[in-house]
């Protein structure tokens, strides 16, 4: 019963649409042009596999993404550089078996190697402790709260220093060497669009 983690397929969109639409009011609601939005602009957009179903998946952005969430827009106020986690979502007869807890693993392994810091929030309104915890336990802690305008909701803004980056910055700058694992996926569709001409 071991947990895949690999980018969103695009056949797979009204899945994660569906996933997304039934997690509660610890998530926003997705449509069908954010979902289409997210395929196309997010940095980070993987889904967890078990026993091979969908269990889960997380959508992110770096720092100077045109992404237009209020919680991102708070943080570009604050920080010059992050990668921000719009959401992360675990089907409910997934949730407690471990597939937040490897998405999350394989997120910070993404975003360590770009960005100093990963950013995300937790909606307050809702029932927070359990999400609290679980990214207390990630190292996670709070540097403010924010309301979102657009649905009223308190928002805890997250925040978590990435100790690889300094290491990596110095030591490859901007040229990571070419191996699959530190492949960017924008580059991988550009690179296959490229391969494969409509």
């Amino acid at each position: 019963m071991s947990i895949l983690i690999r980018d969103v397929r695009e056949h797979e969109l009204d899945s994660v649409l569906a996933l997304n639409n039934n997690a509660g009011s610890a998530i926003l609601p997705l449509d069908q042009v954010r979902a289409r939005r997210f395929y196309e602009q997010a940095e980070y957009f993987r889904v967890a596999e078990r026993d091979g179903n969908l269990a889960g998946f997380l959508a992110g952005f770096g720092a100077s993404a045109d992404h237009d969430s209020s919680n991102f827009a708070w943080f570009r106020q604050q920080y010059p550089d992050f990668f921000y986690i719009d959401r992360i979502v675990v089907a409910s007869r997934r949730r407690g078996g471990g597939v937040g807890r490897a998405l999350y693993a394989d997120v910070q392994s993404y975003a360590e190697l770009r960005y100093p810091q990963l950013c995300c929030e937790v909606f307050l309104d809702h029932g927070a402790d359990a999400a609290l915890l679980f990214h207390g336990s990630f190292g996670f802690r709070e540097v403010g709260q924010h309301v979102m305008p657009e649905v009223d909701v308190r928002a805890c803004m997250l925040t978590k220093e990435l100790c690889s980056y300094p290491w990596v910055r110095d030591t490859y700058g901007d040229a990571l060497p070419d191996l699959p694992w530190t492949r960017a996926r924008m580059a991988d569709i550009a690179q296959a669009a490229r391969a494969n001409p409509a």
